[in-house]
């Protein structure tokens, strides 16, 4: 079985050198990587040298995703320079907009170059109407819905009220983003859907955290395994259950039946949809 995280960060000013990642990566068996440029989209860090040097150290291990500072003038034609780098898609919010006459410029562009769109974001705002029209928009660009549509939120963030709750209405309309054959959603470590017991028991497994609720089973039931990925958030994942159970949670989570389903998730869409050099 080939398995490719798909949502990971490394630095050299920030989170850890990639190194510490291709350690966990051999560790636990994991062949290639998405490296995902830290920060959010509108403030982040928008120098990609080391990521790009990261491709050329470990040929074929890695794909880039960048971001984009959409308040600087030339904004389209950094993508494009980041594109002949090697990137292969670029990080981006539902509700991020362009400068000038034309609000969806960047996404026009990306679109323009063949890259695709790792989207963050809230639970609401994946399910707004103004993003499904923009979902709409681009029906032969992947995009690449993160942290299970924001499902993690409440408990990577504690207190910011934006991870679902019963009865889950506001992820039941993210979910309907299925009916667009160009998404897909990333499915993280357990420890994003559901705080830390107390008392830890020996061994973990799905039923380490307790009852979880059912976002995994919901967007399998949208999505299907065929655009469902799995993504360590490697290394912030190191503060939640950590990267190896991380990965056990995706493998080993009762929503998926077969092997088949489990390689599904684990590499085969990731491959299906992700260039790797």
């Amino acid at each position: 079985m080939i398995i490719v995280d798909t949502h990971t960060h490394a630095g050299a000013n920030w989170f850890e050198p990639v190194e510490m990642l291709v350690h966990q990566m051999h560790l636990n068996d994991v062949d290639k990587a998405v490296l995902i440029q830290h920060g959010r989209p509108e403030h982040g860090h928008y120098d990609h040298t080391y990521l790009f040097e990261c491709l050329e150290r470990f040929p074929g291990r890695f794909a880039v995703v960048v971001i984009v500072d959409l308040s600087a003038l030339d904004s389209l034609g950094t993508l494009e320079r980041h594109r002949e780098n090697g990137a292969i898609g670029v990080r981006l919010t539902p509700s991020m907009r362009s400068r000038g006459n034309d609000p969806l410029a960047i996404w026009r562009k990306v679109d323009e170059l063949g890259m695709l769109v790792s989207c963050m974001g809230s639970v609401n705002e994946f399910a707004s109407d103004k993003f499904a029209d923009i979902v709409k928009e681009f029906p032969n660009m992947p995009i690449i819905i993160e942290h299970l549509a924001g499902g993690g939120q409440s408990a990577s963030f504690p207190g910011n009220g934006e991870g679902p709750e019963p009865p889950y209405t506001s992820f039941k309309k993210a979910m309907e983003l299925s009916r667009f054959p160009n998404t897909y959603i990333k499915i993280h470590g357990l420890g994003e859907i559901s705080n830390r017991p107390r008392a830890l028991q020996k061994d973990f497994d799905h039923d380490f955290f307790g009852p979880l609720p059912p976002l995994v089973e919901m967007a399998k039931e949208g999505f299907g395994v065929r655009r469902m990925m799995w993504g360590s958030d490697y290394p912030p994942v190191s503060g939640r259950e950590g990267y190896r159970n991380a990965l056990a949670g995706g493998r080993d989570h009762p929503a998926f039946d077969t092997l088949e389903e489990i390689e599904w998730v684990l590499g085969k869409t990731a491959l299906e949809v992700i260039e790797f050099a």
